[in-house]
């Protein structure tokens, strides 16, 4: 059976503002020290096991040459541009839909474009493994991440160390973004994982909990099926994709179904989901700092400075982050990094559209 990839890349990572932008999100920049963007970096992961002609790009048209630029070699059809963002539900099916013109039926694995993983050959073992249960029924797979603090921004699922499928525990529920109490009480029970947001499943079985549980997106997803490699096309696409209600996998699908298996990600994960990831990511100096670019650190302890060519010069500074581009300047307390975004919203009220 021939493996496939969905990568899903179409988000904004408002939260990596100002390095990240409307232009060129966080997806497309390189947050490590080897030069190598997330997303380059995500399909270079999957390489052992998916060809880069079975590899799928979930964006938008905004981003399809960046895509290109970034991944050469990959087949310009298989970078998907969604006409407008309906969350991960359709943006899955729609990959499902096009891998299933191509094979009669295949392993697909789902991936957000923006994830860092430490141990490559760990993570490849998981997905060995996730395939050998995914290919058993009609089984639905998900890599779940063992928490090791009371995470309050991911979703959790419980899991029932009882019954077993191969490595995979199956699932017992899924469960929405904790309040700090709560995620206190799952770390504690142990029988709680993060949510990764990565899928293993045969595109066979994923469809049919799309006509099972979605029955109407389903239908506008096969109508786009069948206008695939027509002149009709990018007009079907426009029509039924944004027809299509806005929803999540986790709600639409995996909440409702049978047969859905959990396997333990302990090969280094991190979501990156914010300015705080890069003391996790980079090294950092013997006061804490994680620094990039021309530093120099005077009395200041555990902050993110990042910058380039222009001097930086941080004097007494505790747990912040700056982060300083050619056109705009973020000065943030660590402990406020989740309203970044509310900048953003700010300046698309003032119309300053130029900064987004």
């Amino acid at each position: 059976m021939n493996t496939t990839a969905l990568i899903m890349a179409g988000g904004r990572g408002e939260r990596f503002w100002p390095k990240s932008r409307k232009n060129m999100p966080k997806q497309f920049l390189s947050l490590t020290d080897d030069g190598k963007t997330m997303i380059q970096l995500t399909v270079e992961r999957i390489s052992p096991m998916v060809k880069l002609e079975d590899v799928y790009i979930a964006t938008n048209k905004e981003y399809k040459s960046l895509v290109l630029e970034q991944l050469p070699g990959l087949p310009e059809q298989n970078v998907l541009c969604e006409p407008v963002g309906r969350n991960t539900a359709p943006c899955i099916g729609l990959g499902a839909m096009h891998i299933a013109k191509k094979y009669d039926d295949a392993m697909m694995f789902v991936f957000p474009s923006d994830h860092l993983i430490k141990f490559n050959q760990m993570f490849i073992r998981t997905l060995q493994d996730a395939c050998e249960v995914a290919e058993k029924n009609d089984n639905l797979v998900t890599i779940g991440i063992v928490p090791d603090y009371p995470e309050t921004g991911y979703g959790y699922i419980k899991f029932d160390s009882h019954i077993m499928e191969g490595h995979a525990y199956k699932v017992d529920r899924f469960v929405e973004k904790p309040s700090l109490e709560v995620a206190k009480e799952y770390l504690a029970t142990e029988e709680y994982l993060w949510n990764s947001g990565m899928f293993i499943w045969k595109v066979s079985s994923i469809l049919k909990n799309f006509r099972k549980f979605m029955p109407d997106t389903y239908d506008a997803l096969k109508r786009i099926q069948d206008a695939i490699g027509t002149e009709q096309e990018e007009a079907v696409l426009e029509k039924e994709f944004r027809g299509i209600q806005s929803q999540s996998i986790d709600y639409g699908i995996m909440e409702k179904a049978e047969g859905i298996y959990i396997l333990l990600g302990t090969f280094g994960w991190d979501d990156v989901g914010s300015w705080l990831a890069v003391e996790r990511i980079k090294k950092t100096n013997e006061f804490g700092n994680a620094v990039n670019g021309n530093i120099i650190t005077v009395n200041s302890h555990n902050c993110i400075i990042q910058g380039g060519k222009k001097l930086i010069a941080a004097v007494g500074l505790d747990d912040m982050i700056v982060v300083d581009t050619e056109d705009a300047t973020l000065i943030c307390s660590k402990d406020h990094a989740g309203d970044i975004k509310k900048v953003l919203e700010n300046l698309k009220i003032c119309n300053r559209e130029e900064y987004v």
